[in-house]
């Protein structure tokens, strides 16, 4: 059995209460689907804990930002995360990050943080045919951390959801699980008041952090994935 992560965003509490979760189901492998860093305080904990625990990461638009000193140029509160960020991740860290590939494909299971078409940034809101990699048998993909479970013409589709910040509704961190050509979704309760403190403790407001306890996006929107078939 193999557990998919995605969007940890340096929210260390979500993170330890998904892999005591996943520790707990006997999973043999772990895989992060990217976006390591970003929005929480965190991030060089988390990254540290992926370590520790050998768990590769697929390259997400976050772990990009980081790696390559760019800015997310949609956000303007993204970018001032990002540029704390920077002052507290260690090099050793960044060169970690920096290792991540872009994508990874055995055996009909294909995983990527965006879209196939765009792996690092591409956002997969609405599900097609169209949208899986030529020869999968399950699309695993990140990026717009909608948890969602999508069977389309004998393929599957699934995003984990967001570990470190749901944006279904659902304020709990997500997972998923792949054994014998089954995917399930996992959500597990962590420690929200410990993020949001911590997010308090580096000098961010309020706006940044109060959206966890919704499952939004900064600024309460709630999203969702659909079905084009």
């Amino acid at each position: 059995m193999i557990a998919i992560i995605s969007d940890i965003h340096g929210n260390l509490p979500a993170l330890q209460a998904v892999l005591k979760k996943i520790a707990s189901l006997g999973c043999e492998n772990v895989l992060s689907l990217g976006d390591v860093v970003g929005y929480y305080a965190q991030p060089g904990e988390c990254i540290d804990l992926l370590r520790l625990n050998k768990i590769p990461n697929i390259m997400g638009n976050h772990d990009s930002y980081i790696v390559n000193g760019t800015n997310c140029s949609r956000s303007k509160i993204v970018s001032e995360i990002i540029d704390y960020q920077r002052k507290i991740i260690t090099p050793d860290q960044v060169k970690w990050l920096s290792e991540s590939t872009s994508c990874i494909i055995e055996n009909g299971d294909y995983f990527t943080h965006g879209s196939w078409k765009d792996m690092i940034d591409g956002y997969l809101y609405n599900v097609s045919p169209s949208d899986f990699p030529q020869g999968a048998i399950h699309f695993f993909a990140g990026h717009t951390h909608v948890q969602s479970l999508i069977k389309i013409k004998g393929q599957t589709f699934c995003n984990p959801g967001s570990v470190g910040q749901p944006r279904d509704g659902d304020p709990r961190a997500a997972f998923a699980t792949l054994s014998d050509n089954e995917v399930i979704l996992h959500r597990v309760e962590y420690d929200i008041d410990l993020a949001a403190y911590q997010m308090k403790k580096a000098g961010f407001p309020e706006y940044c952090y109060k959206n966890l306890y919704l499952g939004a996006q900064i600024g309460g929107r709630i999203d969702r994935i659909t079905i084009n078939s």
